[in-house]
């Protein structure tokens, strides 16, 4: 972020943030590894509460910078979202794609106790509200229109370039893991479309909640923590 203005901060800082944490985890897990207590081995349970508490604190803080317009366009944005979940299922219930159990397990600590109404909580929060804010801020907040006119805050949201649309539906399917990348790939495009319709950072937002949060109710039903 050296060079940017404050309003250029703003918009990247939160994802800065979440990605450093996300370093983090790998850090602690790969020294942590051959150890057998969770917090080197399993740094996730402990790295992803913190991440979500720092970036829900830097997200408050940061409010007045953004801007996310009055709210239109909610039954698009909800149809989009579901639309997104649909591609991110698909290739189980096309192709019969093995499960994927290997993740955050809020039961890791027990399934009748406090820690797993805090794991379960913060886990929902993070995924419902903390990563459609972080991510819809900075790729379609920011880098769709960064794209089109480095003075981005003149650049009407929403506004539509080839440009912009390719390289923001790919930078946002390689923040994912590689099994993700299809998938990503669709959505990010998605959700271009979704800025593009409804000219609406708010609309982005919902639109990415309503996947994460469809997503979730998959995940807790099937047991398939790898989907976190």
């Amino acid at each position: 972020m050296i060079g940017a203005d404050p309003h250029e901060k703003a918009y990247l800082a939160p994802l800065c943030v979440f990605l450093l944490f996300l370093l983090l985890a790998e850090l602690v897990r790969s020294l942590g590894d051959g150890y057998a207590h969770w917090v080197l081995a399993e740094p996730r349970y402990w790295v992803f509460p913190l991440q979500t508490a720092v970036c829900a604190v830097l997200l408050w803080r940061l409010r007045s910078r953004y801007t996310f317009g009055p709210f239109r366009g909610f039954g698009f944005a909800t149809f989009i979202g579901l639309l997104a979940l649909a591609v991110w299922v698909a290739p189980q219930w096309l192709f019969g794609a093995a499960p994927r159990t290997d993740g955050f397990n809020p039961e890791h600590f027990g399934s009748s106790n406090p820690a797993y109404f805090w794991n379960l909580s913060l886990r929902l929060l993070r995924m419902v509200v903390i990563v459609p804010l972080v991510e819809e801020i900075f790729w379609r907040g920011f880098l769709l229109r960064y794209l089109v006119n480095e003075d981005f805050s003149k650049v009407p949201f929403g506004t539509f370039t080839w440009r912009s649309f390719s390289i923001t539906s790919v930078a946002f399917c390689l923040e994912h893991q590689l099994a993700d990348w299809p998938a990503a790939l669709i959505t990010g495009a998605l959700f271009n479309i979704v800025a593009w319709r409804t000219r609406n950072l708010a609309a982005c937002v919902l639109t990415h909640a309503v996947t994460n949060l469809a997503l979730a109710i998959y995940i807790l039903q099937t047991r398939q923590w790898g989907f976190w």
